[in-house]
């Protein structure tokens, strides 16, 4: 059977047979092969391939992999794990942010800690302004899930208010390229702060405010596949929201 998504992620970085085929120094045809014949490379081939086109060894070739491998491979995803997200380093966003040199992606209620910074503020236009891909779901102020959000953190009509908040500190950054906000109607079981392949993970915990909830920093890696079930998941909730108006 042929390797549809092998096939599919040469396309995507425009990356043809022969030239993946020099870059890992293996024969053209073998690389046909892999694609054609869904022949399964050895592990360190596909290390290589997964790197080279930026995605995970596991969704390449699902069936290469045990699940204790899986397994191992995703701890080494795990940088390290806040109790709390006020236990996070301050610098840690702006480091998180400033790092990014692709994309940055933030899915949250309303974030207000980030947007009332404007130190980060002020990292995102600067990374807008470098090229940087700048993507961030709020949740929509007059949906059920807002309103829910706010009653069980005890806030009630508060999270609208944040989120609207939020909005006004954004003013600035919207007029800025690559930059785009979108409303969101989804249930939240964690919010998502990533730059290119770092994530900050926080989750969300019932009649708890998040900045009292864990915090789990992870970063992509090959074969790994706790990042890409997060981002997967930001993906899914971006395609279903609308923009924000001006």
């Amino acid at each position: 059977m042929a390797n549809e998504r092998l096939r599919t992620a040469l396309l995507e970085r425009g990356t043809t047979i022969v030239e993946l085929a020099e870059a890992i120094e293996v024969d053209a045809k073998t690389v046909e092969r892999w694609i054609t014949r869904g022949r399964v490379p050895y592990r360190k081939h596909r290390f290589a391939v997964a790197k080279l086109l930026g995605v995970e060894e596991a969704y390449l070739w699902p069936e290469a992999m045990t699940p204790a491998q899986t397994a191992a491979v995703s701890e080494t995803e795990i940088v390290t794990v806040y109790p709390h997200r006020w236990a996070v380093p301050k610098d840690a966003w702006g480091r998180l942010f400033a790092s990014a040199r692709q994309e940055i992606d933030i899915l949250v209620y309303s974030g207000i800690f980030i947007a009332q910074d404007t130190g980060i503020v002020r990292v995102f236009a600067d990374r807008a302004d470098a090229g940087v891909k700048i993507r961030m779901l709020l949740g929509d102020p007059d949906s059920p899930e807002v309103a829910q959000r706010g009653i069980d953190e005890g806030i009630n009509d508060g999270m609208a208010a944040q989120v609207k908040t939020a909005l006004v500190f954004y003013r600035s950054l919207r007029r800025h390229e690559n930059v785009e906000i979108r409303f969101h109607r989804t249930v939240l079981y964690n919010s998502i702060y990533r730059a290119d392949d770092q994530l900050l993970v926080n989750s969300h915990v019932y009649g708890t405010f998040a900045s009292n909830a864990p915090v789990m920093h992870l970063r992509r890696v090959p074969g790994g596949t706790m990042a890409a079930t997060y981002l997967n998941s930001f993906e899914s909730v971006w395609d279903q929201a609308r923009p924000v108006e001006s």
